[in-house]
This record gives C-alpha cells, sequence and structure tokens, in this order.
C-alpha cells in the first residue's frame, strides 16, 4: 500500500541513510529548521523525485535577527518551488515549558506570522509546530491572515482545541507514538479520518516496538494501521483515505 511520510527532517540524515530509507514511501515531505537547513533541503529535493521540501525557520531555538529572517523569507520567495511549502514554523512551546525562552513570545509570534504572510503570498500550504495553548494562537494568527491550507505535524491539545482545528479544516499527522501513548490515540479517535496524515518526524526517536531502531519512513505503516485500529475502519481503506488526504494537501496543484 502507498504511503507519503508528512513531515521527516531528511537533512540531518546523512546521505547513505537517505539512500537507504528513501524508498520507503511515495513521497516524504522533507521540513526545514533554519536557512542553511532550507537550502539541503532544496539540494536534495532535486535529487531525489520522492520529496517535496519545505522551507521555514524552527521556533524551538533562538529567533533570528530582522536581518536573518528578511533574508531566509527572500530566499524563500526566489528560490522556493512552486511545489514547495512553508515549515517548520510556530512557536516554542517546550522552550517556554521549561522556562528557557530566548527572546519574548511575542516576537516569536511576529516571526510566525512573517511565514503565515508568505505562505498566503506564495499560495503555499504551511507546515506548523503548535501544540496544546499554542494552537489557539496560531489559529488566531491563520484566521487572520485567511490561510487555511494548514498542517498541524505531531498535534496534541485539549478537545476545544481540536474541535476548532477541525472546524477550520486544518489537518494534523499522526507519527508512531500512537502505538503507545494514550493521548495521541485519543486524538485520532477525535479528527474524522478526512483530515488526518502519517508522520514519523524523523530523525527524532521512538519507544516501544521502535526503541533504539532508526526512524524512517516506513513506520507510517504501523501508524496506519494502529489509526485503523483505533476507528474501527477498514485498514485498506483507511490507507487509501491517508494517502488521498497527503497528496490533496501537498500536492493539489500539480
Amino acid at each position: 500500500m502507498k504511503i507519503i511520510d508528512a513531515h521527516i527532517h531528511l537533512d540531518q540524515y546523512k546521505n547513505q541513510t537517505i539512500e537507504r530509507i528513501i524508498n520507503d514511501a511515495e513521497a516524504e515531505i522533507a521540513v526545514s529548521t533554519n536557512l542553511e537547513s532550507s537550502k539541503r533541503t532544496a539540494r536534495l529535493s532535486k535529487n531525489y523525485k520522492q520529496i517535496k521540501p519545505a522551507f521555514g525557520y524552527h521556533p524551538e531555538q533562538s529567533l533570528p535577527s530582522e536581518r536573518e529572517l528578511a533574508q531566509l523569507i527572500s530566499w524563500i520567495k526566489t528560490n522556493g518551488r512552486e511545489d514547495a511549502a512553508i515549515g517548520e514554523v510556530g512557536l516554542p512551546f517546550y522552550l517556554s515549558k521549561k522556562n528557557q525562552l530566548h527572546q519574548p513570545i511575542g516576537q516569536y509570534i511576529e516571526v510566525l506570522e512573517a511565514f503565515i504572510m508568505t505562505a498566503k503570498e506564495l499560495d503555499q500550504p504551511i507546515v506548523l509546530h503548535a501544540v496544546y495553548d499554542d494552537a489557539s494562537i496560531v489559529c488566531d494568527l491563520l484566521e487572520k491572515n485567511s490561510v487555511r491550507k494548514a498542517h498541524f505535524h505531531w498535534f496534541k491539545g485539549s478537545k476545544a482545541v481540536a474541535a476548532r482545528l477541525i472546524r477550520n479544516g486544518y489537518n494534523i499527522s499522526i507519527t508512531p507514538d500512537i502505538l503507545y501513548e494514550e493521548e495521541i490515540r485519543q486524538l485520532a479517535e477525535t479528527f474524522p479520518i478526512t483530515s488526518i496524515m502519517a508522520e514519523t518526524d524523523g530523525p527524532w526517536p521512538f519507544n516501544d516496538p521502535f526503541k533504539g531502531k532508526l526512524t524512517r519512513p516506513n513506520m507510517i505503516h504501523a501508524v496506519i494501521n494502529e489509526i485503523a485500529n483505533i476507528k474501527h475502519l477498514n485498514r485498506n481503506e483507511v490507507y487509501v483515505q491517508i494517502f488521498v488526504n497527503t497528496r490533496k494537501f501537498y500536492f493539489s496543484s500539480q
């Protein structure tokens, strides 16, 4: 059955590892974390037809200067192919939780809105790192800028926030921890199957059946099987629906 890894940091793998895993899936949505990461992702996407690149600045780090942000957005507008996406961008939930924010949260929100506006200008999908209460702030920004093609990767949040995402027609993606994390299992049950994609967030490591294993796109098969079990749906139909969801979200312009 065909699969797409809806969120993976391929630029963080060694070249020989990419060669080993690239054919695991029909396609991989390869996200970036800063300008240099975006440039490597762009190079990889030229070498491998399976890669759809996404360019952005990951929020769980010190923010770029105004000059660096302008340089990155200018590079995206100049070098971003028509089939690219914006991401990974969002808000620093985990830094904030550890009281390790490098700048005031308002500055992170301003940077995120700059990327949201870029996504709107380029008419590209946007890949978001936004969990729990941060997801509500991001929804405010998306609604303000009339951006609807939003992918909340590895989403976690309350029933109220989940309902807002569903109401707005946003997509989420489920990771391999659905096999052992009750919170993720409940979200898979809550969201309609038409709003769900599957991802690895590789090279992020996972536990239980995946402990000690290289994170690679073929783990998506276990994710889809578990989604089918949780939602009491036909396994083959879930494979098809999640594949269709991801192609429609990321490749509908092709």
